[in-house]
C-alpha cells in the first residue's frame, strides 16, 4: 500500500466512486480485478502452504469476480480448488462475468459446501458493499464454517460485515486474514469488524493515489500523528512555564482526591507548564500529602471560583474525575463556559437530565472536550446513541455537531470527532488500558495539551494517541498510577 494512502479510510461508497473514476480515466477495470484476484491467490498460497483444498466462495458482484480470478490462479498453480457460488453465476455482468468465463472450474451451489479437514475458505461473497442482513443460506454457511473451525481468507472484508460501520449484519465470517485493495475502510478498524478481519493486508492494484484522494471524503482517518501534528506548537528556545500553559484540575472531597491527582500528574507530564489542583478546603491536606510539583488552590463554591477566574491566565480546566455528580458540578461548568474545558466522568453525568443546558454554554469556537464511554454517551445523546442505523463514527460526529465539542467516544475502537465532521478512529490502545483510573489519566493528558494551545479536536486526538502509547509502555497489569508515570510529551 502506498504510504501516501496509509491513514486514509474510504467508505464503500467512496471506494466504488474510486473504481468508477479509475475506469473513466482509461484504466482497464478488468485489469484491476485481475491484479486483485492474483494478489488474493498469492496470499492464500503464502499464508496456507499446507492447505489440502482451497474452497472459493463467489458472490454475485465484483467481490465474486475477484474470487473467480483467485480460483483460476490457484488452480493453475496446481492447488486443489473447489468453487461454490451464491445465486445463478450466469446472471453476473461486466468484469465479474468475464472473470467467471475465464475460470475453467465448475461451481456448485453454496448450500452444497460441506467442510473437510484441510480446507481453507476464500470468502468472495460480498466484501465491503453489503448493506443488509445476510440471507438464511449464507448464515447457515457461516455457521458451518465457524463450527468446523475452517480458516477463512476474506477478500476486501469478511462477508456479513458492514464496511462503513464494522457492524455484523446478521452473521459474519471470522477471518484469519483479510486482503483489501488500495486503502482500508472504517469497518476494518471499528469493532467488531477489527477483530473479525484477523490480520489485514492492503494491496496496491495500480489505481493512482490522486484518483483515490480525489474521490475520498477525507474526513475519516486513523488516529496517527499525521492527523494532528501540524497543530502542535513550534518549539521555542526562549520559553517559560506560562507560555506552556496553566492547567487546573478540580478535586473531589477529601475521600475522593486520587482521580484528580492522576489527571493533574498526567497533564504535567503531557507538557503543561503549570498544573494546579483546585480542591475544597477540607480536601487540601489529603491532596498535599501526595503532591510536590502540582500546586494547590482552595475552592469551595462558585463564589470562590468566580474570584479566582479574574486571573485570565487560567484558561484550561479538567472537571469530572472524582468530583461528584450534581448541582455543584453544573455551577462550576457554567462559570467556565468561556474557558477551555475537558469534561469527564462525574462532570458528564451531572448533565444527564438536561444535556442541552451544557451544550448551550459552549457555542462559538469549539473549546469543550467530552469523553463519554458507552453509557455516558447514551445519557448525553439518547436519541443518537439509540439509533441502530448509525455506526460509531456517525454517532460521534452527530454528537460533536450537537454539542459543538470534540467528542471522544471511548471503547476498544475509540472515535474522536469534531463539529465540522472530521473523525479519527484510534487503534493503538492495548486491551489492558481498560482499568480503573485510566480515563482520569486521559482527561489530564488532553487538558495538558489544551493548555499548550492545541485546538479541542487536535488535543483530544493527540491525547488519545498518547494515552495508548503510555499503555503500551506500561504493559500488561498496569495500574492508573503506572500509566500516568509513562505519559510522555509530544
Amino acid at each position: 500500500m502506498s504510504k501516501h494512502l496509509f491513514d486514509l479510510l474510504l467508505t464503500p461508497a467512496e471506494m466504488a466512486a474510486v473504481d468508477a473514476a479509475a475506469a473513466a480515466s482509461g484504466i482497464d477495470s478488468f485489469g484491476l480485478m485481475e491484479k486483485a484476484g492474483a494478489s488474493v491467490a498469492a496470499a492464500a498460497l503464502r499464508l496456507h502452504p499446507g492447505a489440502l483444498r482451497f474452497v472459493i466462495l463467489c458472490g454475485p458482484g465484483n467481490n465474486g469476480g475477484d474470487a473467480y480470478v483467485a480460483a483460476r490462479h490457484l488452480h493453475e498453480s496446481g492447488a486443489r480448488v473447489a468453487l461454490f457460488h451464491l445465486g445463478d453465476p450466469m446472471r453476473l455482468k461486466g468484469d465479474a462475468a468475464r472473470a467467471r468465463i475465464g475460470c475453467a472450474l465448475e461451481g456448485q451451489g453454496l448450500d452444497l459446501y460441506r467442510p473437510e479437514t484441510g480446507d481453507v475458505v476464500v470468502d468472495g461473497l460480498f466484501g465491503a458493499g453489503l448493506g443488509r442482513a445476510v440471507s438464511a443460506d449464507v448464515r447457515a454457511l457461516i455457521e458451518r464454517v465457524t463450527e468446523a473451525a475452517i480458516p477463512v481468507l476474506a477478500i476486501d472484508l469478511p462477508s456479513g460485515l458492514d464496511g462503513r460501520t464494522g457492524k455484523v449484519l446478521g452473521a459474519a465470517f471470522r477471518a484469519c486474514n483479510t486482503i483489501t485493495f488500495m486503502t482500508r475502510k472504517p469497518g476494518h478498524l471499528l469493532m467488531p469488524g477489527r477483530e473479525l478481519c484477523g490480520e489485514l493486508e492492503v494491496f496496491d492494484i495500480g489505481i493512482p493515489a490522486r484518483i483515490v484522494r480525489a474521490e475520498a471524503g477525507g474526513i475519516i482517518a486513523e488516529n496517527t500523528p499525521d492527523a494532528w501534528k501540524s497543530a502542535l506548537p513550534a518549539g521555542q528556545l526562549e520559553t517559560h512555564k506560562y507560555k506552556r500553559g496553566h492547567l487546573v484540575v478540580f478535586s473531589g472531597e477529601a475521600d475522593k482526591t486520587g482521580a484528580a491527582r492522576m489527571s493533574a500528574i498526567s497533564g504535567l507530564k503531557a507538557g503543561a507548564g503549570l498544573v494546579t489542583i483546585a480542591a475544597p478546603r477540607a480536601a487540601i491536606a489529603a491532596n498535599a500529602a501526595h503532591l510536590t510539583a502540582v500546586m494547590l488552590h482552595a475552592i469551595d463554591d462558585e463564589a470562590d471560583l468566580g474570584d479566582w477566574l479574574s486571573d485570565k491566565r487560567l484558561q484550561t480546566f479538567v472537571l469530572g474525575p472524582g468530583f461528584g455528580i450534581g448541582a455543584r458540578a453544573r455551577g462550576f461548568v457554567s462559570a467556565l463556559a468561556d474557558r477551555h474545558l475537558v469534561l469527564d466522568a462525574d462532570g458528564i453525568s451531572s448533565f444527564k437530565d438536561d444535556p442541552q443546558q451544557l451544550f448551550d454554554l459552549f457555542r462559538g469556537e469549539p473549546r469543550l472536550v467530552l469523553t463519554p464511554h458507552e453509557g455516558e454517551f447514551a445519557r448525553l445523546f439518547p436519541d443518537i446513541g439509540g439509533d441502530d442505523g448509525l455506526g460509531k463514527v456517525d454517532k460521534a460526529v452527530a454528537a460533536a455537531r450537537r454539542a459543538n465539542a470534540a467528542i471522544i467516544y471511548k471503547g476498544a475502537d475509540t472515535v474522536i470527532a469534531a463539529p465540522d465532521g472530521r473523525a479519527l478512529i484510534n487503534t493503538n490502545a492495548p486491551v489492558w488500558l481498560a482499568t480503573a483510573g485510566s480515563g482520569d489519566v486521559l482527561a489530564g493528558i488532553i487538558g495538558g495539551l489544551l493548555a499548550q494551545g492545541l485546538p479541542a479536536f487536535e488535543a483530544a486526538a493527540a491525547g488519545v494517541w498518547l494515552h495508548g502509547k503510555a499503555g503500551q509502555r506500561a504493559g500488561k497489569g498496569l495500574t492508573a498510577e503506572e500509566l500516568a508515570a509513562e505519559v510522555l510529551p509530544l
